[in-house]
C-alpha cells in the first residue's frame, strides 16, 4: 500500500497559490486518469482517494490542514492504512528548484520547507519518498512567506503545465513499483 499526498493549504483562497502546488498535481492527476472523486475523511484531516485492493491499495491525498500542519495528516493517514514511511509520497513546492524543474528523491532533510519538517516530525523519520517541483524564488525581495502565497504568473503556469506530463509519469511509476 502507498500513500501519495500532494501538500498546499485549504481553501479557495489559497488554491491557486504556489504553496499548493502539490495539491493541484495530485488533483489534476486523479481527474486525469481516474474516474473517482475525492471524498473528506475528517477524521483523517484530508480528501481522499483509493485506487485498487489490498496491499496493491494507492491512497491519493491532498490535506485539509494548513501546510505548516502537513505532518499530522500525514501521520494519520499512515497510521490509519499502516503504511510504512518508505511508501509515502509527498509531492510539494520547492522554492530551491526554478519554475520548471523537479526532483524525486528519498531519504532528504527539509530544506527550509515547513510541511516537510512538520511530516518529519511527525513520522519520526525523513525516509520517505518526495516529488520537488520548482516554483523558483522572488526576484522582487518579497518576503517568502508572501511570495509562496502568492499566484503564478502565466508564463510560469504555462511552464508549469508543460512538467505536468513528466510529473504524472513520475506517480505512474510509483503506481507500478
Amino acid at each position: 500500500m502507498k500513500l501519495i499526498i500532494g501538500l498546499g493549504n485549504p481553501g479557495l483562497k489559497y488554491q491557486n497559490t504556489r504553496h499548493n502546488l502539490g495539491q493541484k498535481i495530485i488533483t489534476d492527476f486523479v481527474q486525469a486518469n481516474h474516474d473517482f472523486s475525492f471524498q473528506e475523511k475528517k477524521s483523517l484531516q484530508s480528501k481522499l482517494v483509493e485506487i485498487g485492493q489490498g496491499t496493491d491499495k494507492i491512497i491519493f491525498a491532498i490535506s485539509t490542514d494548513y501546510m505548516n500542519n502537513s505532518g499530522i495528516t500525514v501521520q494519520k493517514i499512515s497510521q490509519y492504512y499502516k503504511i510504512d514511511s518508505s511508501d509515502v509520497y509527498i509531492i510539494h513546492d520547492d522554492l530551491d528548484l526554478e519554475v520548471g524543474e523537479y526532483k524525486t528523491q528519498f531519504d532528504r532533510g527539509p530544506a527550509g520547507h515547513n510541511g516537510i519538517k512538520s511530516i518529519i516530525e511527525k513520522l519520526g523519520t525523513q525516509q520517505f519518498h518526495r516529488i520537488r517541483i520548482g516554483i523558483g524564488k522572488s526576484t522582487n525581495n518579497i518576503p517568502t512567506e508572501d511570495y509562496v502565497l502568492q499566484p503564478f504568473s502565466k508564463s510560469e503556469l504555462d511552464i508549469i503545465d508543460s512538467i505536468t506530463s513528466k510529473i504524472f509519469e513520475e506517480i505512474k511509476k510509483i503506481i507500478n513499483s
